[in-house]
């Protein structure tokens, strides 16, 4: 495993207005991994993000995780790829070690999936990230918000607030996303897919 540090950003867009969206999961899983690390957010110096160094996870043998820079882009969504792309030359990141977290329309609410590269299957915010990384190989956590129901607009759906039989089970979705970022960083893709990518019961 190289000593590089891995960069993990999290999507969404920014201000209280759209704190509780679903396009901004990602922005609430990375809340939760600084915590976990004891990492406090502050404005990067060279990205419009905020960010904050720590060491997540554990690796075998009880040795403490890999280096990570936590980010989440001051910019809105669909211009994510300038800070992402400043940070990984920040950082001197190669695109194999950043993964993103973003929301996921096509796959269930409570759901987790992980690749590497790939299409951005109509998410402005990959689009912008592939565009500036000049590359789709780089690491995506999934996380699942479901269809629109009916005929709802995707841009709308994704710009409302989670319903409220939703938010009861939204910290145990955020909760099991953090887990597959950290097994993604400490055990690898494969690792992270074979526990997630299962059907629950």
């Amino acid at each position: 495993m190289t000593d590089q540090p891995w960069l993990v950003v999290g999507l969404g867009n920014p201000g209280p207005k759209y704190a509780g969206n679903r396009h901004n999961v990602g922005q609430m899983v990375l809340d939760l991994l600084a915590e976990r690390a004891g990492g406090t957010f502050a404005r990067h110096g060279r990205a419009q993000a905020v960010a904050a160094e720590v060491r997540l996870g554990t690796l075998p043998g009880g040795r403490p995780g890999p280096r990570v820079i936590l980010a989440k882009p001051s910019t809105y969504m669909n211009v994510s790829g300038g800070p992402v792309s400043a940070l990984a030359q920040y950082y001197g990141i190669d695109p194999a070690q950043v993964a993103v977290v973003h929301d996921e329309v096509d796959i269930p609410f409570d759901t987790i999936k992980l690749k590497i590269g790939g299409g951005e299957g109509g998410h402005n915010g990959l689009r912008d990230i592939t565009k500036a990384l000049g590359t789709r190989e780089y690491h995506r956590v999934r996380v699942g918000v479901g269809r629109p129901p009916g005929r709802m607009d995707t841009a709308d759906y994704v710009l409302r607030d989670f319903t409220g039989t939703e938010r009861k089970d939204l910290p145990i979705l955020v909760d099991d996303a953090a887990d597959a970022v950290e097994m993604l960083l400490t055990e690898g893709l494969l690792a992270a897919q074979g526990k997630f990518h299962v059907a629950k019961a």
